[in-house]
């Protein structure tokens, strides 16, 4: 089963984020803010993590740069109810590989996560 690191500083979040994935990924930590999620990328190693852009201490996009900075084969999918085309587009060129908007259905969310994993 494919592992999930998931990064949100909404506990709330994190708790229906991985209840959603609940069966079709292992869900092996979580990460309260950007600084947090490097740290825990680095300790655990994910599959694939799953990142909001807008978070204290350390935004989502240099979360994103510092973990492709150490980890160039890190499989990254951004989660966030900011769907501007420029916070967009600014992720994808640190080095996410997918992008889902908030509230995302559990579908829709698997499906995201799935693409980055094949």
């Amino acid at each position: 089963m494919p592992t999930v690191l998931i990064c949100d500083d909404s506990l709330f979040a994190r708790h229906m984020t991985r209840r959603m994935l609940n069966g079709a990924f292992e869900v092996v930590g979580e990460a309260e803010d950007g600084e947090d999620a490097v740290a825990r990328y680095r300790e655990l190693h994910p599959d694939v993590l799953l990142i909001d852009l807008v978070m204290p201490r350390l935004s989502g996009t240099e979360a994103i740069q510092r973990i492709m900075a150490e980890f160039p084969d890190a499989r990254i999918v951004v989660c966030s109810a900011m769907g501007q085309d420029q916070l967009v587009a600014e992720a994808r060129a640190a080095g996410a590989r997918g992008f889902v908007v908030k509230p995302a259905k559990p579908d829709e969310l698997s499906a995201a996560l799935g693409a980055v994993l094949a």
